[in-house]
């Protein structure tokens, strides 16, 4: 059975891991200055933070797709550190545009960022099972969850506090947030597996094929080739469905609750860094234990206890948070649901890497990331519109009790499966 420091015993891996645990650090102060500077111009607006929280979501529609064509093409290293630069460059500007009051621009920024991550995310993923063996795939994934875990742990904690410090602030935030990528492009650029050491030349003679090859056949046809290996296999169908419930369900939540915190603590960012911390210090022991003690667990059967859990702490938190708002259990209630909900992503990351081929990983990745962040966006939306009329505290219930149902079904029908292959 592969343990975690027999994964990170592979340099390669190694530096991807290390470069996106400080990268996300900085992310995490980019967030937390973001939410304060909206609640400073529209305090309690779902709305507002909707449409923020857009401007980060739209490129995985409008670029996703495209870019999954072109990372199946190129160097996946070269990618992620050219990525990890321009954006950058693109968060030292923020303070800027802030400071000359266009927060128009500012989206603007946001947007473009984002749209360069639709290159480095599927880069990352795809470049993952060629770092390390097969046997050491679903540990490997569970790290790469840690990348995000461990950074968003630190960085929440401290996001809350740095943007009520005068001398740092918001602004020392973005500046943070960009020296982060520039780390973490020199520790990917430190990977140096033969297969992946190849030049920016290579790379632009490449493109130039490609763009002249995409001319005369539509780059179109290639993202359709992504979505078609999304219809083919079977085990898609079900990733498709777990990822299309999970980002649903957060879509809903992700403007509501960050209202319902604040309004429950009187408080724009400090205690929801506290419970953004808790939740994800959750993620990061359960991911630990689940990938340290739960290999052998189907992963389709770990998935529907996971949603059914999941359910029952969202029901719990909020009901705790609006009737005895008090920082430990709030803290605590947070925790739990973080390592409920942990399971999921390495399970269905898996999953995928297992079925989809190597030649065509780029493009399933950023194909089924637009399937997915279509029922983000869209419940996202409908949510924040719905909070003008329902009480949030029946939302969160709602979504709390959708995941518990989904769960329970989905293991009945797991039990069923397995009678008939029985039979």
């Amino acid at each position: 059975m592969a343990r975690f420091r027999d994964v990170l015993k592979n340099k390669n891996f190694l530096f991807l891991w290390l470069g996106q645990v400080i990268s996300n650090f900085g992310d995490r102060l980019n967030q937390m200055a973001l939410v304060a500077l909206v609640y400073q111009r529209n305090p309690g607006s779902e709305i507002a933070l909707a449409k923020l929280i857009s401007f980060t979501i739209i490129p995985v529609f409008l670029i996703g797709p495209i870019a999954g064509v072109w990372v199946d093409r190129l160097n996946k290293k070269n990618i992620m550190v050219i990525s990890d630069i321009l954006r950058g460059l693109l968060v030292l500007s923020i303070p800027l545009f802030i400071s000359i009051n266009q927060i128009l621009l500012v989206y603007l920024v946001i947007f473009i960022i984002f749209s360069i991550s639709r290159f480095f995310i599927p880069s990352k993923m795809a470049i993952i099972p060629d770092l390390v063996s097969k046997d050491k795939l679903l540990v490997a994934n569970t790290l790469q969850d840690t990348t995000h875990m461990i950074g968003n742990v630190v960085g929440l904690v401290v996001a809350g506090i740095i943007v009520n410090i005068r001398c740092i602030g918001a602004i020392g935030g973005f500046y943070i947030d960009a020296a982060t990528f520039f780390v973490s492009a020199i520790l990917i650029a430190m990977i140096a597996k033969k297969e992946f050491v190849k030049g920016v030349r290579d790379d632009l003679m490449t493109t130039k094929m490609a763009l002249e090859k995409s001319i005369r056949k539509s780059i179109l046809a290639e993202v359709k080739d992504g979505l078609k290996y999304l219809a083919t296999y079977n085990d898609m169908h079900f990733i498709i469905y777990v990822f299309f419930l999970l980002m649903a369900g957060i879509g809903t939540i992700s403007c509501v609750i960050i209202v319902f915190i604040q309004d429950a603590f009187s408080t724009s960012t400090r205690d929801l860094g506290l419970m953004a911390m808790f939740l994800v210090a959750g993620l990061f022991l359960g991911t630990l234990f689940y990938g340290r003690f739960c290999q052998r667990i189907q992963k389709r059967r770990a998935i529907s206890f996971s949603f059914f859990a999941s359910g029952i702490f969202i029901i719990l938190f909020t009901i705790f948070v609006n009737h005895y708002p008090n920082l430990f259990m709030a803290g605590f209630l947070a925790g739990m649901l973080g390592m409920a909900v942990s399971p999921i992503m390495a399970s269905t990351n898996t999953l995928t890497h297992e079925t989809i081929p190597e030649a065509a990983r780029g493009r399933t990745f950023s194909s089924l990331e637009a399937v997915i962040h279509l029922a983000f966006l869209i419940f996202m939306f409908l949510a924040a519109y719905i909070a003008r009329y329902v009480d949030r505290l029946w939302i969160l219930i709602i979504v709390g009790a959708v995941f518990s149902i989904c769960g329970i079904v989905g293991s009945f029908v797991e039990l069923k499966a397995d009678a008939t292959h029985r039979s």
